[in-house]
Order: C-alpha cells, then structure tokens, then sequence
C-alpha cells in the first residue's frame, strides 16, 4: 500500500486533488479531520484540540488502511496539524513534533492559487498565507521530509500529483 498525504495552507486544493487521486487511483480518502472537527466547534482552536484532531486523523488513517487499499490518501496528516499550531499559537508544540508522519509520499501544494475564502479559513491575506507556507516548509524541514511541491493551475497540479503516484506505484 502506497500512502500518499497532500499538504499546504488553506485553499490550494488540497481535499479536491485528494479525491481525485483516490478515485483514479482506486484507493481511499482519509479527509482532512481537523477541518470536519473544526466546523463543529462553536468557539476557538485550543492546543488540546489539536492534540485530538492529531488522533483522530490517525485512527481514521488506520482504519482506511486495514483495508489495504492499492493507494491510501490522505488530506494533511500530522505535518499539518503541527504547522497549524505553530501558527495559532507560536510555537512547535513538542508533543504534536513527536509524532511521526506515516506517509510514503508527501505532496505540498503552493500557495500560488487565488485564496477562496469559507466559514472556518482564517489565514486569507497574502502575507498570512506565505508566513503559514513558511511555517508548513520548515515543519517539513525539521522533520526531514521532503515533499514535492506541486503548482500551477489546477490541470498541472493534477498532472503533476498524478506522475508522482504513478512513479512509485
């Protein structure tokens, strides 16, 4: 099983490329949970909702792969969670660091897309979405993980994304 996790700051693309990756691939979708979590909270983020946004992903990542599915997608994992938390709350957390990412493939869309805002998008103007891609560039930094980066408009990233998991398949 190929496990394939798409990254990036809000609106990039990241849950529509997820799908259609799942679907040509055959695979299955884990999706972002932070988000579904996230749109059933009536106050602010906490760390600790983090924490629980990081264990959900997971458990929901683990029962999607004990179907062992060709391909495994995932909408953000733990890269994510930890870079949104360095950006609402200004630091690493170090809990949220220990845990790893189980990805075999990481794939970070660039903010290089116009931002379409929605209810629960919170870092739209252009100079918070490129200190959030910083902070999401130098999680993955500090974890040693090399993504690719996938840009362009939308044709050439699913182009693009679509290349890297055929060449690992």
């Amino acid at each position: 099983m190929l496990r394939v996790v798409l990254s990036g700051v809000e609106s990039v693309g990241k849950s529509t490329l997820s799908a259609e990756l799942a679907r040509q691939f055959r695979g299955l979708l884990v999706p972002e949970f932070g988000r579904t979590y996230t749109e059933r909270l009536r106050r602010d983020l906490t760390l600790e909702d983090h924490y629980a946004i990081a264990e959900g992903h997971e458990i929901a990542a683990d029962q999607a792969a004990a179907a062992n599915p060709p391909v495994l997608i995932e909408d953000t994992d733990i890269v994510m969670t930890t870079a949104w938390a360095s950006m609402l709350f200004g630091g690493r957390d170090p809990i949220l660091a220990a845990r790893d990412s189980r990805a075999d493939l990481h794939l970070l869309l660039l903010p290089d897309v116009p931002f379409v805002a929605d209810p629960v998008r919170m870092f739209g103007a252009d100079g918070e979405r490129m200190r959030f891609h910083e902070l999401v560039a130098t999680e993955f930094q500090t974890r040693g993980i090399r993504p690719l980066t996938i840009s362009g408009n939308w044709a050439d990233r699913r182009a693009a994304a679509i290349s890297a998991v055929e060449a690992l398949l």
